[in-house]
């Protein structure tokens, strides 16, 4: 793993499927392979569609329950809006799909630094499908695996 300290911000639209399912994928892998304390990893939304009064909705049940078929726990995670001032703040923002990625540019007020991914680039390509709309949180959860396994060998592997 690289010697300082890397800090990576998943985001999808709403901030209760696949963002909050990266961020604890990721978390565990991180944890199995010794590399949690030098990796700090978070999720938020582009929109604020789960937001409400300034309180984010928990993940949305069927992400829990794939995320716990593989003993992995979100527990009080609830959705959060990514803004320009979290550019500063992490080194990676990783989208889960095309759209997250131009609404991204638009929120963090475009990428000087090169900070912004998309998730399946380091799987071979493509998009993280949605599971609000396609239901297949088991495929979504797939996906999600592969592009974090991905992200650890090219970003944070030794180098």
């Amino acid at each position: 793993m690289k010697d300082q300290a890397i800090r990576i911000m998943f985001v999808c639209h709403g901030n209760i499927c696949r963002s909050p399912m990266a961020e604890f994928i990721l978390r565990d892998m991180l944890k199995k392979r010794g590399f949690s304390k030098r990796v700090t990893v978070a999720s938020s939304a582009t929109s604020t569609e789960e937001i409400w009064n300034g309180v984010g909705n928990p993940v949305y049940p069927p992400a829990r329950r794939e995320l716990a078929l593989h003993g992995l726990s979100c527990e009080g995670k609830r959705a959060v809006q990514l803004t320009r001032a979290d550019y500063d703040k992490y080194d990676l923002f990783i989208g889960m799909d095309s759209a997250n990625i131009r609404n991204m540019y638009r929120i963090l007020d475009g990428d000087l630094e090169g900070k912004i991914r998309k998730l399946m680039d380091y799987a071979g390509g493509g998009d993280v499908a949605d599971p609000w709309y396609t239901g297949s949180f088991d495929v979504t959860y797939r996906d999600i695996e592969a592009g974090c396994l991905g992200l650890i060998e090219q970003e944070l592997s030794k180098g």
